[in-house]
């Protein structure tokens, strides 16, 4: 068992312009920057949005599209590698005007109202995300496992 520690090196906070796609944005903004590894947290409010949820028997995500106005709710997510390059994982969960919840797997699509972002990147060994047989996913390496 392999458990590895890691410190904040830097933190950006602020917003993304009204239009702009929530998933590309962020991954932009990781790629710029040269961020490998790291936490990111939003707020705010979509246009609409585009999410997914991962069907574990056909080992493929399946879109839902939402064409409506969405508060965030809360989107978190993380910062590794994956084929040498900033990899941006999110999962957000979107309140429409009744208060009921949709939620899955961010993807693009998802069209920015207002979003008030926080991404803190880390110091330490990088996760690299390799495929993974037995789920189908790109998963950080085996060495990152926190129990066996």
């Amino acid at each position: 068992m392999s458990r590895k520690q890691y410190s904040i090196r830097r933190t950006y906070i602020g917003r993304l312009p009204q239009g702009a796609d929530l998933l590309e944005s962020i991954t932009k903004i990781c790629k710029e920057e040269n961020i490998k590894i790291g936490k990111i947290t939003a707020i705010g409010a979509v246009k609409k949005a585009v999410i997914a949820f991962y069907d574990q028997v056909e080992k493929k995500y399946h879109n839902l599209e939402i064409n409506q106005e969405m508060e965030i709710v809360s989107c978190t997510g993380n910062v590794s590698v994956l084929n040498g390059q900033p990899f941006v994982h999110c999962h957000i969960a979107l309140a429409d005007n009744q208060g009921r919840c949709f939620g899955g797997h961010l993807m693009i699509g998802t069209e920015v109202f207002a979003c008030e972002l926080f991404i803190e990147e880390y110091e330490g060994e990088i996760l690299e995300r390799v495929y993974d047989e037995q789920s189908g996913l790109s998963l950080w390496h085996p060495a990152s496992i926190l129990m066996e």
